[in-house]
């Protein structure tokens, strides 16, 4: 069934590239979130038709970024430390739905900050928080921990429990933005692309979940709590990661619930950042799976 699909996805996309049609501060103790139906009419900022940046040109693209950025100290429950999260607005008229972009096991980079700030000038409030609040030395987050060795040993001692309940206060958080519309979805890449299917499932109110190159819950995970349409993006060369797709495949099936995974054709793990590997396919990759993530948001939050 995967292989079809997967020849199936892939000349979908080639023919709409054909065609010249693809690519191109709140209170902290609200818990209500806005009652906005899913089908609620508002305009449709135009699309960019731009791409993230990559990990070497995602300084420079903040750093030129006409958008509203801020960082903001969200309270952690029961917690003395708040989850630093960067936010970023888009510049609309009308409320917007919100992405909760959660970042790679490299934590929060300027490249995620990058990727949320893309996600902003395609209409969307992107919530990106620093998942290693607090865990670095003397309270510190990722920037803290200085070389990646040590911010990868450090991700590893993150309980999952503990991250849902960070990704549970921020998302709290961003539902109650005033320019928000009520409706939030969860991205995640790498450790946060298997950190979002996971949120999925822990977070049944949770209105839609993208994951990118992200390992699939384990096979005794409670997929059938899971009420959020899921969107898999994975490069055709990470059996590492794919080797996990059939069972959630299987399980949500089993449970009805919706389940999309796209494997594309020669790119590699971490396509979205390294768009420059894979001689080629990486970008190709990019260019097929950043279009449909941001249609699949606007189905599911709205435009």
């Amino acid at each position: 069934m995967l292989d079809i699909r997967r020849i199936f996805v892939i000349a979908s996309f080639a023919a709409i590239c054909a065609l010249g049609l693809a690519c191109g501060s709140a209170p902290e103790d609200a818990t209500a979130e806005a009652e906005v139906p899913a089908a609620a009419a508002v305009p449709t900022p135009p699309p960019t038709g731009a791409l993230p940046p990559t990990e070497d040109t995602a300084l420079d693209s903040l750093n030129t970024s006409p958008r509203h950025g801020e960082w903001v100290d969200v309270v952690l429950p029961g917690s003395d430390v708040p989850v630093s999260t960067w936010v970023v607005y888009p510049e609309r008229s009308d409320r917007a739905p919100v992405v909760l972009v959660i970042h790679e096991i490299y934590g929060l980079t300027d490249w995620i900050r990058g990727v949320a700030d893309q996600f902003a000038a395609e209409g969307f409030i992107a919530v990106a928080p620093d998942l290693l609040s607090g865990m670095g030395p003397d309270g510190g987050g990722t920037a803290s921990l200085g070389e990646r060795d040590n911010v990868v040993a450090t991700i590893r001692t993150l309980e999952p429990d503990e991250r849902t309940r960070r990704l549970n206060a921020v998302r709290t958080y961003a539902l109650a933005i005033p320019a928000g519309n009520g409706r939030l979805g969860s991205v995640g890449f790498c450790w946060g692309g298997g950190a979002s299917f996971a949120y999925a499932i822990d977070q049944p109110e949770l209105n839609a979940a993208v994951v990118y190159y992200g390992t699939s819950p384990a096979e005794d995970a409670d997929y059938d709590q899971v009420n959020a349409p899921v969107l898999g993006l994975y490069g055709g060369n990470d059996e590492r990661v794919n080797s996990t797709i059939p069972r959630a495949e299987e399980a949500m099936t089993a449970s009805g619930k919706s389940y999309e995974p796209i494997v594309l054709d020669g790119a590699g793990h971490g396509f979205l950042r390294a768009q420059l590997g894979q001689d080629g396919a990486n970008m190709r990759a990019t260019e097929q799976a950043w279009p449909r993530t941001l249609k699949f948001f606007r189905e599911h939050l709205g435009n």
